[in-house]
């Protein structure tokens, strides 16, 4: 086996582990708020640990850095919020397919940001999806299916906010010290979300030991170790190859919610045909990002 196949070996692994990720929203029976509260908590803690231990910078120097991505874990914090509420009212098959419309908001929100034009391409695939949307919500009677729905596409609006605003901060910060400040500002903000709401009581976050087990996964594995691994693999690989295999999430979320949740016993016979429109739409998105990217080296090359 060459490294470089090992590597996309253990990318999914990695991505096979963060399909976990939505079905331990459902497992864990801590509510939303507290367990996002823990999980940024465990992943900030335990990241900056991993970087000491591994002897790495960890400071941001500019001030407008450190402010620019403590405001970026406020925006991290709100989509796992929302993410997880979704999941807690509705299906984890049903977030991870509304999460995946995260494409349609990056198609209209990274030209503005970036200060570059709009794809005709990006707001195709963008419709495709809002079909794959409609065929699922079409004659949908699964419990919390509106609701579940409502904080999925607004976790996937907030997902391509932070995306969009790190792929401006990583030109000139390191993606490991971009984390950490996200989670330490993301756990401030969960914080303050508790104490003013009145949560923030020993009581409410006292949990059980099979939640405990849990959090410490969904915080040191499907988090820290799982983003710390995703970097170096990034380096051999290339941006493209882990975004393109990172699209495998929703399938096998999709495999392990029916398999440990049976939740296509709960779901709309139009749940899987939209959610392979869907899925099927972000891979097709993936592959003309690379066509046109090899088309604008070729115009490049060609003109110097």
């Amino acid at each position: 086996m060459t490294q470089r196949l090992k590597y996309q070996f253990v990318l999914h692994i990695i991505i096979f582990i963060w399909g976990f990720t939505a079905i331990l929203g459902k497992l864990i029976e801590a509510d939303a708020f507290i367990l996002v509260w823990y999980r940024v908590l465990i992943a900030f803690i335990s990241l900056f640990l991993f970087l000491l231990l591994l002897k790495r910078k960890w400071r941001i120097i500019n001030k407008k850095e450190i402010f620019q991505t403590l405001g970026v874990g406020v925006l991290v914090a709100l989509h796992w919020l929302t993410f997880y509420l979704s999941i807690k009212v509705s299906t984890a098959s049903l977030s991870i397919i509304c999460l995946a419309t995260t494409t349609i908001h990056v198609a209209w929100l990274e030209p503005i940001v970036m200060k570059r034009r709009a794809l005709k391409s990006e707001f195709i695939i963008s419709i495709i999806i809002i079909g794959g949307i409609v065929l699922i919500t079409n004659q949908g009677s699964q419990e919390g299916l509106a609701l579940g729905i409502t904080f999925g596409l607004i976790a996937a609006l907030l997902a391509a906010l932070f995306s969009v605003f790190n792929a401006k901060l990583i030109q000139t910060v390191s993606a490991s010290k971009i984390t950490l400040y996200e989670m330490f500002s993301a756990t401030i903000t969960m914080t303050l979300f508790l104490f003013f709401s009145g949560e923030l009581t020993l009581e409410n976050l006292t949990i059980s030991m099979n939640d405990l087990y849990l959090l410490l996964f969904l915080g040191v594995v499907c988090t820290s170790i799982a983003f710390l691994i995703t970097v170096e693999i990034q380096k051999l690989l290339g941006a493209f190859t882990v975004t393109l295999s990172i699209n495998m999430e929703p399938i096998y979320t999709l495999g392990l919610a029916a398999l440990l949740l049976n939740e296509h016993e709960k779901i709309s016979p139009y749940f899987y045909p939209g959610a392979s429109v869907i899925v099927l739409a972000v891979f097709g998105n993936a592959i003309l990002k690379l066509h046109q990217s090899k088309l604008l080296r070729k115009d490049s090359h060609s003109e110097a």
